[in-house]
């Protein structure tokens, strides 16, 4: 029996990784750096320090490519880690493809998705900072939960701007919020001045992350004992996902496998980054490994974007980055997966993707929910919306394998189970949902807003 044949792949709590990997210390190309909205001019340490603790502006702006885990976050890690790496032998059947599939499963711990591999980390270095209360935005809510666990674990308060689409279609993940302490308020709301400002001129408005971002931004930077933790994007937040893609590393080498392609769903990045910056380590260094960023067609900033600076949230508070962007006034549609309605993308990814080191691809909703049955009825565990865009693509490889007679490794990262979205799905079984695309017009005025920035 060949090594190959395995259904799941197991390490031991000893072998999760004691540092994260810096991809910024291996890329041709660095980020551009961050400008300050106050002052236009290229950020310090000190302007961020309103809403971060010292230690994560420093891994923020690290070429380091080694940062040590501390010991009281790894512990914690080991409630979920190491995850499980599956071959999915029903999916590879159903399609008749050569190819043999693999994926890493995100899904197993309290929350439901891989945020939490961050939202520890944040809420540990804002309690060491003295920090009471963190700020946030989520989507979808996989992020809200997992920084309200954190913080209660941790002993903090954790205040949740939830983009209001969301808020209405996912009522359970508002109740596992609270479950865990956390006040949550859909967006935009009439607690800040930006939500305020939004509601005046748009009072239906659904919301966005870029709304959602600016009034979580706003409560921090308004509050001293306050700070602000976001869920994707930032460099920081892409550094301690890579411990997926690290233990996918360990996971495949003991059954001597290597993937010809990595497909994961992206919306800031964060997932992306945790699954493929390991492996583009290895391709830094000649391999020929693909990596596929898997977006929506409502909001296709890779493939439809432009790489520019602009604001990360709407009301022109956080810092103005480098990155693939749809323009920070764009409010895209209220489609299902919450998490990947952004206007912009993370500046690491944004930067790979410019320079060709990765790819990218766009789905339609009937599309992706299409593959996400496919998935839930081979392989018995129902994929969050977001998470089912990499599904698409990683089935679509799957085919182009079958067509071609190639046996060729895919891999992709299943960053989160759908158990709160069954609404989503009971739209697609009853046959409204809409395959949605961006506003080109929407999106040519949101660009005529970006930020003249002199590089």
């Amino acid at each position: 029996m060949s090594k190959r044949d395995v259904t799941k792949v197991l390490l031991d709590e000893n072998e999760i990784p004691r540092q994260w990997y810096n991809i910024v210390a291996d890329m041709p190309n660095k980020p551009m750096p961050f400008y300050s909205p106050m002052t236009g001019k290229p950020a310090t340490p000190d302007d961020m320090k309103a809403i971060f603790p010292m230690e994560l502006i420093m891994q923020e702006m690290s070429a380091d490519r080694w940062i040590d885990i501390p010991d009281e976050v790894r512990e914690m890690y080991k409630q979920w880690r190491p995850a499980p790496l599956y071959r999915a032998k029903g999916l590879e059947k159903l399609l008749g493809t050569p190819a043999r599939i693999y994926y890493k499963y995100e899904g197993t711990n309290a929350t439901g998705s891989h945020k939490l591999n961050t939202s520890i980390p944040q809420a540990f270095y804002n309690k060491a900072a003295g920090i009471k209360r963190l700020a946030t935005e989520t989507g979808a809510g996989q992020w809200g939960s997992a920084l309200s666990l954190a913080c209660n674990r941790f002993g903090m308060e954790c205040t949740v701007y939830m983009v209001k689409v969301s808020y209405q279609q996912k009522p359970y993940r508002r109740s596992f919020m609270k479950t865990f302490g956390a006040d949550v308020i859909a967006s935009p709301s009439n607690l800040t001045n930006c939500g305020r400002s939004i509601l005046e001129k748009d009072p239906d408005c659904t919301g966005s992350l870029g709304i959602a971002i600016s009034e979580a931004v706003e409560d921090a930077a308004t509050h001293s004992d306050t700070n602000y933790a976001l869920g994707s994007v930032l460099n920081h937040v892409c550094m301690h996902q890579t411990i997926i893609g690290m233990e996918t590393k360990k996971q495949l080498e003991m059954i001597d496998e290597y993937p010809d392609a990595i497909f994961a769903c992206c919306g800031g990045g964060s997932n992306f980054a945790g699954i493929t910056f390991p492996f583009l380590a290895d391709k830094l260094k000649g391999s020929k490994v693909r990596a596929v960023a898997v977006e929506p067609t409502a909001c296709p900033t890779l493939t439809k974007g432009v790489f520019a600076y602009d604001y990360g949230d709407t009301a022109k508070v956080a810092p103005i980055t480098k990155m693939y962007t749809l323009g920070h006034d764009f409010v895209p549609a209220g489609i299902h997966a919450g998490g990947l309605r952004y206007h912009g993308e993370s500046p690491i990814v944004s930067q790979l993707y410019h320079d060709g080191l990765i790819e990218a691809q766009a789905y339609g909703q009937k599309s992706v929910f299409e593959a996400a049955v496919m998935f839930a009825r081979s392989e018995g565990i129902v994929p969050a919306p977001e998470s089912s865009h990499a599904i698409r693509g990683a089935i679509n490889e799957a085919l182009l394998a079958k067509e071609s007679g190639e046996e060729k490794v895919i891999l992709f990262c299943l960053s989160g189970h759908g158990y709160f979205d069954f609404s989503a799905y009971d739209n697609y079984f009853e046959g409204k949902l809409e395959d949605i695309e961006y506003s080109e017009e929407s999106v040519k005025t949101s660009l005529n807003n970006l930020p003249k920035i002199e590089e």
